[in-house]
């Protein structure tokens, strides 16, 4: 299973939310490229870039930033927020970034994240982010109306490089992650499936590793506070994800 060390970006900060709320925010550093070299050095096999501010108003905020990630470090840079149409897509694949996570403008138009997933092939990630199990939008401001798994089934056949599934109630919270959840999305869809939300210890991440359906398991995880507060450090993920 692949460890993907997150940087959530808010003005250009390392920064992490709890439970996707904005106001209750802690920052970690004010030079993400520097962040960036420590999760590449340790051997990362990806960096997981989110911007915040754009998540919330589409604006891509943080677009330099990312760019300079890109252009700095050796490992895959897989990114999401704020990515609302082809120009935005195009721009961060020249900027350098190997994956583009779709959010809130895929639920708006699921034909267009259909066409840039055949356009971009291995190169397109969907992003799932959910709030029990209703796709939350607009930097998880809002409901989508749609269940997770609906949702998962339905784009299943759209050649996404893998849908990166968020379980906001316990993001940033280190208690654990959403195991059903991603049981259930094993048993569902065939499209890979990176896990993200909830992971505080290394116990956590060998339950990940343990999950199976049939020949199926998880892609990957993504982890973030837990390797900024003490909780994990960047070795010991690597190795309990099976990574190192």
């Amino acid at each position: 299973m692949d460890l993907f060390p997150a940087i959530d970006l808010r003005g250009g900060h390392c920064v992490r939310l709890t439970q996707g709320d904005f106001d209750r925010e802690t920052v970690y550093g004010d030079d993400p490229v520097a962040q960036a070299r420590v999760f590449t050095d340790a051997g990362a096999p990806w960096i997981h870039v989110v911007d915040l501010d754009g998540a919330r108003t589409g604006d891509g905020a943080n677009r330099e930033v990312i760019g300079a990630l890109a252009a700095s470090v050796g490992t895959p840079i897989q990114t999401g927020g704020g990515i609302r149409g082809d120009d935005d897509v195009e721009e961060l694949l020249a900027a350098g970034v190997r994956r583009v996570v779709l959010g809130t403008a895929a639920m708006a138009d699921p034909a267009w994240a259909r066409s840039v997933a055949a356009r971009h092939p291995g190169q397109v990630v969907l992003g799932l982010d959910v709030r029990g199990q209703e796709v939350a939008v607009r930097g998880w401001a809002e409901g989508s109306g749609r269940r997770l798994l609906e949702v998962a089934t339905e784009m299943d056949d759209a050649g996404f490089a893998a849908y990166v599934v968020t379980q906001i109630e316990v993001d940033g919270v280190g208690t654990g992650p959403d195991l059903e959840t991603y049981g259930a999305l094993l048993d569902e869809v065939e499209t890979p499936v990176v896990a993200s939300g909830g992971v505080g210890t290394a116990e956590h991440l060998r339950e990940l590793v343990g999950l199976e359906s049939g020949n199926r398991v998880l892609a990957g995880v993504v982890v973030g506070r837990a390797l900024y507060d003490g909780s994990l450090d960047i070795d010991t993920a690597l190795a309990a994800a099976g990574t190192a």
